[in-house]
């Protein structure tokens, strides 16, 4: 299995563009090797005109939530406003009629009978964020009955998952909190698959290379500190461009962290082997803890004049930090050149009501995109969706939250190290934006252009943010520590 991830990032590797330093010239003009798309999936195209689940969720959910009495939900994007009443009144409102829309969703699934699962949802956060957990119980029973993860429409299969969620949720609350054991094989396999039928996960990496890759720029020693490595997909395609550096290859030392010891191990055993092939100098360093949980930076071995990046690809398929306010101080002492920070946008903090209605339009979106390119059907689609989605919606919802896991989680990452002196960031450059692009272009349906198909790619505040249509699902950016805030990283841009 790791092998395969390696030859998927390996066949890529023409993305990563190396003589770019660190000091760029936004004004540059990049030019690429043509990169083959061999290795890429060769997705179904579906044509998609109509009004999609994720419309349709934002749609219901901000009519529904008016008259909720005394509650308000507020997200990332601002308020929401009251909740709902469960009249057919308010289910039916100014939604589009079926003669509104052509085809897709609402042609596969009865509008009416899609309208209620979501809902009956709805109804059933709202029960849930006030502790009327029989009333919860009740619903769900319904919810399962009514929606299938293999359905024809993401409507039901959304549901589906959700309404799994909340039921996990409920039981924890009547039982006690009890975290699942997490299948790393079928997770990390999971992974794979995605890589393979969605840009996203190639977007974190390439991007995050590309601006570690700057960073180290005419440095002879390096060290990566992974704050959440898994296998490590990422790192082959930059260890191949340091290997072959006009000046030469640095010394690299990386540390992983992670919560599996055997995965730590097996990664590091991969790595080396991949680097020892390109005859580089290498070290591993495997920490089996969160980031929150080192109590100082002695035991991730700083060394002097060693040029030190810190990477985070976030998810939500299981806590990887614990304490972000932990996690930020050790950044600080921690003090590196760059950060590379990739985040889903989407906020583990806040009410239960708050994390439901953040969530489900979220997922909807992602659920939306895959069922762009990919049949009800396939296998692969129903392997992200059952492994990592389902396991990212459970967690947020059923395992996460301040109130059961006693730490607060930061609503943006971006926003709290912008908000201290400690770090300042750097504008994504234009040979990331240039090899995101052609990642994007590898998955149609992409319309980096568009308003209204496809996946879309977006540079602005100096980061890079891909999403689905209008909804923007993960964004990466990058960080320096003033130590590093040379006068000419931002006067000259």
């Amino acid at each position: 299995m790791m092998k395969g991830g390696f030859e998927v990032v390996h066949g890529a590797l023409d993305l990563i563009q190396p003589h770019e330093q660190w000091e760029y010239n936004n004004n540059s003009i990049v030019v690429f090797q043509s990169a083959s798309s061999s290795n890429f999936p060769k997705p179904m195209a579906v044509e998609r005109n109509e009004l999609e689940l994720s419309d349709w969720v934002e749609h219901v959910t901000k009519q529904l939530i008016d008259d909720l009495p005394e509650t308000e939900v507020t997200t990332a994007g601002g308020s929401l406003g009251p909740a709902f009443q469960t009249g057919n009144e308010a289910e039916c409102g100014n939604l589009k009629s079926t003669e509104q829309i052509n085809g897709g969703l609402m042609s596969r699934v009865d509008e009416q009978h899609g309208l209620s699962l979501i809902t009956l949802l709805l109804e059933c956060a709202v029960a849930i964020s006030v502790d009327n957990l029989g009333e919860a119980h009740r619903m769900l029973l319904e919810l399962t009955q009514m929606a299938s993860p293999y359905g024809a429409s993401c409507a039901e299969r959304v549901v589906s998952y959700f309404a799994k969620a909340m039921a996990s949720r409920v039981i924890n609350s009547w039982l006690g909190l009890c975290s699942p054991l997490i299948s790393h094989t079928s997770v990390h396999s999971s992974l794979q698959i995605f890589n393979n039928i969605s840009p996203f996960i190639k977007f974190a990496h390439f991007t995050s290379n590309q601006s570690i890759l700057e960073a180290f720029h005419g440095r002879d020693r390096v060290h990566i500190i992974d704050i959440d490595i898994m296998q490590g997909l990422q790192w082959p395609a930059l260890f191949h461009i340091l290997a072959t550096r006009i000046d030469g290859p640095p010394h690299i030392r990386l540390t992983g962290m992670g919560s599996s010891v055997d995965l730590l191990t097996q990664t590091g055993k991969q790595l080396s082997n991949f680097a020892r092939r390109l005859g580089l100098s290498f070290e591993f360093h495997p920490i089996p803890k969160k980031s929150g949980e080192i109590d100082g930076i002695r035991s991730l071995q700083i060394r002097e004049g060693e040029t030190l990046a810190v990477h985070w690809l976030q998810h939500s398929l299981y806590d990887a930090t614990g304490a972000d306010w932990k996690t930020m101080r050790l950044l600080e002492e921690l003090s590196p050149r760059v950060i590379t920070l990739v985040e889903q946008e989407i906020s583990h903090g806040g009410s239960f009501l708050d994390r439901f209605v953040g969530s489900l339009h979220y997922y909807s979106t992602i659920f939306d995109s895959l069922g762009a390119s990919f049949a009800s059907d396939d296998s692969g689609r129903h392997r992200v969706e059952h492994c990592l989605l389902y396991r990212e919606i459970n967690n947020i919802l059923a395992i996460g939250g301040p109130a059961r896991s006693g730490e607060e989680k930061y609503r943006e990452w971006r926003s709290e190290m912008a908000g201290r002196n400690r770090f300042v960031q750097v504008p994504m450059s234009g040979n990331a934006m240039a090899q995101a692009q052609l990642i994007l272009n590898m998955f149609p349906p992409s319309h980096s252009h568009s308003h209204s198909h496809g996946y879309r790619l977006v540079n602005g505040e100096g980061t890079l943010k891909l999403g689905w249509k209008d909804t923007t699902l993960y964004t990466a950016s990058a960080w320096t520590s003033q130590p590093y805030n040379y006068s000419h990283s931002h006067s000259h841009r």
